[in-house]
C-alpha cells in the first residue's frame, strides 16, 4: 500500500484528526494513537454497534492505541522516545498548550528533523481569535458558511455535514502528504498549520462571485448553488418525497423542458439565477408533484438531464452504486464500516477493521520505539 513504512503517532481527538489519520491507516501507514488518560472521547459518544461507539470506528479501525499523561514528566520521557521513531504527529490541541507541555513542535522536531508536524485547530496558530474555543458549528458560524445554510424559513439551519470539521482534515491530509513528499528530496520534515476556519473560506470558490464582484454578502435564495435556479433545485414529488435537478447547462435545460413540452420556458430556464426562475421554478413545482419520486426516477432514466432521487442515508448505503464502489462493508463481526474513498489501480487501500482497547499497546509500542531507537 501506499504508506507502508510511514509511522503516524497521532495526539489528537474527535474528528479532524482521527479521520485524517484513519485515511492513512487505510492505505498502509501505521498509525499509534496517543489517548489521555480518560480515552478518547468518541469512545463512548453516540449509537454503539459490537461493543464500540459507531463513531469511534469509523475514525479510528486498525489504529494502536497507547495511554500516556503528558502531564506528567513519565508521560513526556515515553512521548519523546516515540517521537523519536516516528515520521508524523497529528494533533489538535488549543494553541499553546502543547508548549505548555513541554512538547512544542520546534522542540521535538529538533530531535527528529525529518518529522513532520501537523497542528489542526478552529482558528489556526496566530490571529487574533486563536485562543477562541470552537467546534464545527461556531468555525463556521464566524466562517460565514453557517449564514448560507438557510432552511426554508430563510433562517440558518444546523448544516447537514461537519464542513470545518472535515474540510480541516482533508487540507491536513494534503499537507501531511506534500511534506513528506517534500522530505525525500530535503531529508528535512515540515511544522504544518491547519485551521478549520482557513479551510472552511478556501472551500467557498464558487459562492464568493457576488461578494468579491459587488463587496455585498450573497442573497442565498438568489444564487445559483442555494436554490436561485430552476434547475439547481429540490422538488416534493406525489408522495412528499423530493427529487432533485442538479445541473443548470443549456443542453439540460433544453432537453427536460422540450420533453415536459414547454420549451417556451427555455430561456427563462436558462437565464442567470434569480427572479427570472420563478415562472420555471412554478411549473416544475407543479409538475413534479404529479408522480412519486421512484416514478420520476423511472421517467427520467436514459434521459440527458442532471437528475436524481433524494435518498435518506439509509437509502444512498443500500444503493447499488454504494456497493459497486465499496463504501460500504462488514467486518467479520458483521459491524458496518465506510469504506474508503481513495481508489488506486495499483496498490488500494486495505482497511484494517480491528479496534483497539485504551491503552492496549502502550507496552508494545514503547518496547518498538527504544528497539528503533537502539538501533538508529
Amino acid at each position: 500500500m501506499k504508506l507502508e513504512g510511514i509511522r503516524v503517532l497521532d495526539l489528537s481527538l474527535f474528528l479532524p484528526g482521527p479521520y485524517l489519520t484513519q485515511v492513512m491507516a487505510d492505505h498502509g501507514a501505521e498509525v499509534i494513537k496517543l489517548e489521555p488518560p480518560g480515552g478518547e472521547p468518541v469512545r463512548e459518544v453516540g449509537p454503539r454497534q459490537g461493543g464500540h461507539s459507531v463513531w469511534f470506528r469509523n475514525t479510528h479501525r486498525g489504529k494502536r492505541s497507547i495511554s500516556l499523561d503528558l502531564k506528567t514528566e513519565a508521560g513526556r520521557a515515553a512521548f519523546f522516545e516515540l517521537a523519536d521513531t516516528v515520521d508524523v504527529i497529528v494533533e489538535a490541541f488549543r494553541p499553546g498548550v502543547a508548549a505548555r507541555l513541554g512538547i512544542a513542535p520546534d522542540v521535538v522536531r529538533a530531535r527528529n528533523p525529518r518529522l513532520v508536524w501537523c497542528s489542526i485547530s478552529a482558528f489556526g496558530q496566530t490571529g487574533p481569535e486563536r485562543d477562541r474555543p470552537a467546534h464545527d458549528l461556531a468555525v463556521e458560524a464566524l466562517a460565514g458558511t453557517l449564514s448560507c445554510n438557510l432552511g426554508q424559513d430563510g433562517r440558518p439551519t444546523h448544516p447537514n455535514v461537519p464542513v470545518a470539521d472535515v474540510t480541516a482534515s482533508l487540507f491536513a491530509l494534503s499537507a501531511v502528504l506534500m511534506a513528506l513528499l517534500r522530505r525525500e528530496r530535503t531529508g528535512r520534515g515540515d511544522t504544518i498549520d491547519i485551521a478549520m476556519f482557513d479551510s472552511a473560506l478556501a472551500w467557498l470558490p464558487n459562492a464568493t462571485g457576488t461578494l468579491f464582484a459587488t463587496g455585498r454578502p450573497p442573497e442565498v435564495k438568489q444564487e445559483r448553488q442555494w436554490g436561485g435556479g430552476s434547475f439547481y433545485n429540490i422538488y416534493e414529488t406525489k408522495d412528499g418525497r423530493f427529487v432533485v435537478l442538479g445541473g443548470s447547462e443549456h443542453k439540460f435545460v433544453h432537453n427536460l423542458l422540450t420533453d415536459l413540452g414547454r420549451p417556451d420556458l427555455i430561456e427563462a430556464g436558462s437565464a442567470p439565477p434569480g427572479p427570472a426562475h420563478e415562472p420555471v421554478k412554478a411549473f416544475l413545482r407543479e409538475t413534479f408533484r404529479r408522480r412519486t419520486r421512484d416514478e420520476w426516477e423511472e421517467w427520467f432514466r436514459g434521459r440527458d438531464v442532471c437528475f436524481a432521487p433524494l435518498l435518506d442515508l439509509k437509502e444512498a448505503f443500500d444503493h447499488p452504486q454504494t456497493a459497486a464502489r465499496g463504501m460500504l462493508f462488514r467486518d467479520e463481526e458483521g459491524n458496518l464500516h465506510i469504506g474508503t474513498p481513495i481508489r488506486f489501480a495499483e496498490e488500494p487501500g486495505r482497511p484494517s477493521t480491528r479496534l483497539p482497547a485504551l491503552g492496549e499497546h502502550t507496552a508494545e509500542v514503547l518496547a518498538e520505539a527504544r528497539a528503533l531507537t537502539s538501533r538508529a
